[in-house]
C-alpha cells in the first residue's frame, strides 16, 4: 500500500487553523495557488471538501471540525520528536522567534530588560511581543504564541502555569491634588471622579466590590484602553487613576522627577498574580524551557519585592 504524504498533514493543520487558503499559504510561506492545489490533494485523499464557501468566507466542514484538534496534536507531536535534545542546545547559534502575548503594561515594564538579556545569551533570538486584546488559550493551542503572560483567565486544564510575581493596584493623582492634603479615607477616595483602564470599555471590577462593602460607589468619569493613557489623564486633571504598582514604579520610580503621586488604596483589593502560561507540547523543548527561565528570572529580579 502506498505510504501517505505526511507533508499534507502540515498543510491540513494550517488550513484548519486558518480556515482560509490565503491564511494557510502565508503561514507556510507558499503561494495562494500552491496552497489551493494542496487543498485539492487533501480533498482527494480525505474524500471531504474540508473548506467550503460561506458568503465571502470559508468555513470548515463537519469532518474538518471533527479532526481539527487531532491534526494539531499530531503535527505538534511530530515537531517535538524532531526537535534537538537539551544537550544539543547552543544559545549562541539558536535562531528562533518567540511570540509572547502580553499587555502593554508588561511590555513597557519588562520588555526592554527581557530583550537585552536575551540578546546577551542568544544573539540570534527574536522576541516578538504580540498584543493581547483578550484572554484566550487559542493562541497557545494553535501554536500562534509561545507564551501567554498575564492574569490567569479561562485557559483550559491542559495549559501549564507558573507565577512570575504578585502585583497590587495603587491610586495615582497629580501633584497638588486635594486628595493628598490629608490621610486618604475610603469616602474621600470615592468622592472624586475616576479614570478607569479597560481594553473592552468596562467600568466594574474588584475595586467596586471593595467600595460596595463600605457602602460607597465611585464615579467613573473616563474609560481609557491603557495604563499610560490613564496616567496622562490623571496628570492633566483631578481624576484619580488606578494602575499596577509594577507599571508605575517602572515609569516613575525612585530617582525620577514625576508630576504624579502614588498612594495605597484605602480599601482592601486582592492582589494580582501575574503568570506565564504555555502549551504542554512546549514543556520539554529546551529552547522554550530556556525562554521560560529567562522570563521568570527577569521578572523576579526586577520586581522581587512583591514575590
Amino acid at each position: 500500500m502506498t505510504e501517505p504524504d505526511f507533508n499534507l498533514l502540515i498543510a491540513l493543520e494550517a488550513l484548519l487553523a486558518e480556515a482560509s487558503v490565503a491564511g494557510a499559504a502565508r503561514r507556510l510561506g507558499l503561494s495562494a495557488s500552491a496552497m489551493s492545489r494542496t487543498l485539492s490533494r487533501l480533498r482527494a485523499v480525505t474524500g471531504d471538501p474540508l473548506l467550503v464557501r460561506a458568503g465571502r468566507n470559508m468555513v470548515l466542514t463537519p469532518y474538518a471540525e471533527q479532526v481539527r484538534e487531532r491534526t494539531q496534536k499530531a503535527v505538534f507531536e511530530a515537531r517535538a520528536i524532531l526537535r534537538p535534545t537539551s544537550s544539543q542546545l547552543d544559545l549562541s547559534t539558536l535562531d528562533r522567534t518567540f511570540t509572547l502575548r502580553a499587555n502593554e503594561g508588561f511590555v513597557e515594564a519588562f520588555g526592554p530588560v527581557l530583550i537585552a538579556a536575551a540578546a546577551v545569551l542568544a544573539p540570534l533570538v527574536c522576541l516578538r511581543f504580540a498584543p493581547k486584546p483578550d484572554k484566550s488559550s487559542r493562541y497557545l493551542r494553535e501554536g500562534l504564541a509561545d507564551l501567554e503572560i498575564g492574569v490567569l483567565g479561562d485557559m483550559g486544564p491542559e495549559i501549564r502555569l507558573q507565577t512570575l510575581f504578585r502585583d497590587r493596584f495603587i491610586g495615582i493623582v497629580r501633584k497638588g491634588h486635594p486628595l493628598l492634603t490629608r490621610e486618604v479615607t475610603a469616602s474621600q477616595y470615592a468622592s472624586f471622579g475616576h479614570v478607569v483602564t479597560s481594553r473592552r470599555g468596562r467600568s466594574g471590577g474588584p475595586l467596586e466590590e471593595a467600595l460596595a462593602e463600605a457602602g460607597l460607589v465611585r464615579r467613573i468619569a473616563a474609560i481609557v484602553p491603557s495604563f499610560p493613557a490613564a496616567l496622562a489623564v490623571a496628570q492633566a486633571s483631578d481624576l484619580v487613576a488606578l494602575v499596577p504598582a509594577s507599571f508605575f514604579i517602572n515609569h516613575h520610580g525612585a530617582g525620577t522627577i514625576s508630576p504624579l503621586c502614588a498612594f495605597e488604596l484605602p480599601v482592601t483589593v486582592r492582589e494580582i498574580t501575574v503568570s506565564q502560561m504555555w502549551h504542554p507540547r512546549s514543556e520539554v523543548d529546551p529552547a522554550h524551557r530556556w525562554l521560560r527561565q529567562l522570563v521568570l528570572s527577569v521578572c523576579r529580579e526586577k520586581y522581587q519585592s512583591t514575590i
